[in-house]
């Protein structure tokens, strides 16, 4: 079932909502247009203001209506109108959606962290096994003294990032940039000290 996107701005329909929902429920799909007209610019309202996102609100109203219409025998009028229990699901499904949302930037946050330490460790590796001992001590001496710290304890103590930040009191995202600036400050001394050599 395919919807309408409601406008937030349209003026709802006066309709008994309650006997259109209990019409719904015998399965007078006559009934469901108006009930929708008459319900949809609040369900969106509701949706729109939870999640900030015009386009989650439209697929949010659009499940809530497919719900409404699979649950409609279920409703009880002694609990509530019909409205009220409409916009009760749009709320608790709109908030699902931000959980879900939430956690989706989570795990491609976490992901990206761990994609950054792999590839940190591969160029340290890289530093520590191709080039002159002398050259990466004098090449990591000209790193601001946060970068030699950060990169001190991940890579010479074995701290994870997290740990790190921790023990110099500073937020995760800033040893993280920390710790890439100097491995990228170290990588392009170095390979202005091979040059000249070459």
């Amino acid at each position: 079932m395919t919807l309408p996107a409601p406008s937030p701005t349209s003026t709802a329909p006066r309709y008994d909502t309650d006997a259109l929902l209990a019409r719904i429920a015998t399965g007078d799909a006559a009934a469901f247009g108006p009930f929708y007209d008459a319900t949809a610019p609040s369900v969106f309202g509701v949706a729109v203001r939870v999640l900030r996102d015009r386009h989650l609100a439209e697929d949010v109203a659009q499940e809530v209506f497919v719900e409404a219409w699979r649950k409609a025998p279920s409703f009880d009028a002694a609990r509530g109108s019909a409205t009220t229990w409409l916009l009760t699901m749009a709320h608790r499904r709109a908030i699902d959606r931000v959980r879900s949302v939430q956690a989706s930037r989570d795990r491609d946050q976490r992901q990206a962290a761990r994609t950054l330490e792999r590839c940190a460790d591969v160029v340290w590796g890289d530093v520590e096994t191709g080039l002159d001992r002398q050259e990466v001590q004098q090449a990591f001496r000209r790193l601001s003294r946060l970068q030699r710290e950060a990169i001190h304890l991940t890579y010479y103590q074995g701290l994870t990032y997290r740990e790190a930040a921790e023990q110099l009191g500073r937020p995760l995202g800033t040893v993280k940039s920390r710790i890439r600036d100097g491995l990228r400050g170290l990588g392009e001394e170095l390979l202005a000290a091979d040059r000249a050599v070459g």
